[in-house]
C-alpha cells in the first residue's frame, strides 16, 4: 500500500516534537522564529487579513489561540466524517497555528506568522498522520473549489496521477501552493509535491539560521525557514513543540498569506518570486541545494521593489532598516498587477511560469546579514 507520510513536527511520525506543558503566558517567548523573522514588524504592514489558507492535514482542533480565525473544512478520510475542525493527533493543528494563530490577550498564547488569516481545515490523514495521496489530491480540489489563497502542505512522500492532476489544476487555479522538501534520514531527497514547478519548496533552518540537520537537501529547494524548536497550538487547548521542515512550511505559507493580503492582485507566482528575491542568501553564494534562494525575509518580501518575472533589472531593493512601515491594503499590488499585465500584453500576450532555478544572468541574490 502506497502511503503519504507528513513530515516533522508535534506528535508526527516524522521528525521530531511532541505536545508540550508550556502554559499560555509563556508560549510567545518560546516562539523564538518570530522574533527571528521580525514578524512583528511584518504584521505592522500585513496580517494576512482576507486570506484564506487550506491546510491538508490532520484536520486542526478549535485552539483557543486559533479556534477565531478557524473556518469549516471538510474531511476526506473514509468512514471519518466532519468539517475539518478536529484533530486526534496534532500535527494539523500545529501547523494552522503557526500559520494564523491570533493569540490572546496581554500577549499570551501562540501567533502565527499571518493572525489576520483564516484557516480551511481539510482532513486528509488519520490520527497516525498517515494519508493516501489520491485523499490529498482530493483535499487539494476541495481547497480550489473554496476559493483558498494558499496551500500549505506539510508532507512529503508518495504521488498518483490524481494527485499531480489536483496540484497542477490548483497552480492553474492562481494558488500558491507551499510543501515541505521532506526529513532526514527518513528522506533521502526532495518528495512530492515539492518537486513539482509551480510549487514553492521548503528547507529549514536551526536557531542560528543555518541549515538544519533535518532538512533534505536538493535541488528543488526554493527557500528555508526554521525549522527546529518550533512552538505551536495542539489539541486539547495545549502547545506543541517540533522539529522538521513541516513548520518551516507552515511558516513560509503565512509570509505568502502576508503578500497575498498587501497585493491582492499579485499572481501567485509573483507572490513565490517576491519570496526567492528578498530571502537572505545563505552558504555558498547565490542559490544552493540546502538553503535554495536563503532564509525568507518578512518585511523585505512586503516592502522591496521587485521587478516582475521576466523582466528583473539589476536586482531586489531592499528597504532600509530605519524606512516607515508602509500602509497597508494592496494598492502597490494592484499597480504592479496591471503593470505586469500591461507590459505582458504589449509583448503579444506572453506568457509567464514561475521558474525553480533562475537563469545563469538573472540578478544575484541578497547577501547574508
Amino acid at each position: 500500500m502506497v502511503v503519504l507520510l507528513l513530515g516533522g513536527a508535534a506528535t508526527s511520525n516524522r521528525g521530531s516534537g511532541g505536545t508540550s506543558t508550556e502554559p499560555a503566558d509563556q508560549i510567545r517567548a518560546d516562539q523564538w522564529h518570530l522574533r527571528y523573522l521580525r514578524s512583528s514588524y511584518a504584521n505592522t504592514i500585513s496580517r494576512g487579513d482576507g486570506v484564506i489558507v487550506a491546510v491538508p492535514d490532520t484536520g486542526v482542533a478549535p485552539h483557543p489561540d486559533l479556534r477565531s480565525n478557524l473556518l469549516a473544512g471538510t474531511s476526506i478520510i473514509p468512514g471519518v466524517p466532519g468539517d475539518g475542525r478536529s484533530d486526534e493527533n496534532s500535527h494539523g493543528t500545529a501547523m494552522a497555528g503557526l500559520i494564523a494563530a491570533h493569540g490572546q490577550l496581554h500577549d499570551k498564547g501562540a501567533l502565527g506568522i499571518a493572525p489576520g488569516a483564516r484557516i480551511l481545515p481539510i482532513k486528509t490523514s488519520d490520527a497516525e498522520n498517515i494519508g493516501q495521496p489520491d485523499d490529498l489530491a482530493a483535499g487539494i480540489n476541495f481547497a480550489i473549489s473554496q476559493h483558498a489563497d494558499v496551500i500549505s502542505i506539510s508532507s512529503s512522500g508518495a504521488t498518483s496521477p490524481e494527485l499531480v492532476r489536483a496540484i497542477r489544476n490548483a497552480i492553474a487555479a492562481d494558488i500558491v501552493i507551499v510543501a515541505a522538501a521532506g526529513n532526514s534520514p527518513e528522506d533521502s531527497y526532495v518528495g512530492y509535491p515539492a518537486t513539482e514547478d509551480g510549487v514553492i519548496a521548503v528547507g529549514g533552518t536551526d536557531r542560528n539560521g543555518q541549515h538544519a540537520a533535518i532538512s533534505v537537501s536538493g535541488p528543488e529547494v526554493d527557500v528555508v525557514a526554521p525549522a527546529v524548536d518550533i512552538y505551536s497550538t495542539s489539541f486539547g487547548g495545549k502547545y506543541s513543540k517540533g522539529t522538521g521542515t513541516s513548520s518551516a512550511t507552515a511558516i513560509v505559507a503565512g509570509a505568502a498569506a502576508l503578500i497575498r493580503s498587501k497585493y491582492p492582485h499579485l499572481p501567485a507566482e509573483e507572490v513565490a518570486h517576491r519570496l526567492t528575491a528578498t530571502a537572505v542568501d545563505k552558504g555558498p553564494p547565490g542559490r544552493d541545494d540546502q538553503y535554495g534562494y536563503g532564509v525568507i525575509d518578512l518585511v523585505a518580501a512586503l516592502t522591496a521593489d521587485v521587478p516582475p518575472l521576466g523582466f528583473e533589472s539589476t536586482g531586489v531593493t531592499a528597504p532600509a532598516p530605519t524606512a516607515a512601515a508602509p500602509r497597508s491594503g494592496g494598492d502597490d499590488g494592484t499597480v504592479r498587477g496591471f503593470a505586469t499585465l500591461g507590459v505582458l500584453l504589449a509583448a503579444g500576450g506572453g506568457y509567464l511560469i514561475w521558474r525553480r532555478r533562475r537563469r545563469a544572468d538573472d540578478p544575484p541574490p541578497r547577501e547574508s546579514r
